[in-house]
């Protein structure tokens, strides 16, 4: 069974909208222009692309990425990986072509059928809506948390408000750094 990584820039209030500087949203470009860059917070990231054998994302997140990430040396690795992207309204004339095998995934069903595969860890970035619907159908099975010091009030928030029991997560990995960002890394409890 393949492990679900959920990776996410994410506020101390739990927004994760516009971290790359996305338009329409008041905050956005939250991550580079309100907190100093150190190079050591971001460690993460670069072992994500080492250990990860594939890469999902939803479809509003496949859009913003497909453009920009194919030529981009700090994603070179996922280039060459196996993407999946969970739409209902994508069709294949949509994927781009400079990005390698993309999978369009239809339902949360396939996505459990996915993971019931043979292979290495399949990352989810950013994905808003897709992180909430996986969470509240117990699919993800990691998150990998780098933790804003900012209040951002308004946005889209990583974890649903669905009316649940009680996940319990188990801290693996943890770092703080001194421009305040701090690395959770939690195991799901099952």
């Amino acid at each position: 069974m393949r492990t679900l990584i959920s990776t996410v820039f994410v506020s101390l209030d739990g927004v994760m909208e516009a971290p790359g500087g996305e338009p329409g949203y008041r905050n956005s470009g939250w991550t580079f222009k309100d907190v100093e860059f150190l190079p050591q917070a971001y460690e993460l990231k670069g072992r994500e692309q080492e250990e990860a054998a594939a890469l999902m994302m939803g479809r509003n997140s496949y859009e913003a990425f497909s453009p920009v990430w194919p030529g981009m040396e700090e994603f070179a690795r996922y280039k060459s990986m196996p993407k999946y992207v969970v739409s209902t309204r994508l069709t294949d004339g949509d994927l781009v072509s400079d990005w390698g095998a993309t999978t369009i995934l239809r339902s949360l069903d396939e996505v459990a059928a996915l993971k019931e595969t043979e292979g290495g860890p399949i990352i989810v970035h950013g994905s808003t809506e897709l992180n909430r619907s996986l969470a509240d159908a117990d699919l993800i099975d990691r998150y990998h948390l780098l933790v804003f010091p900012l209040l951002l009030g308004a946005g889209k928030r990583l974890f649903s408000d669905t009316d649940k029991d009680a996940q319990k997560l188990r801290l693996v990995e943890h770092e703080a750094y001194a421009n305040g960002i701090q690395k959770n890394v939690f195991d799901v409890v099952r």
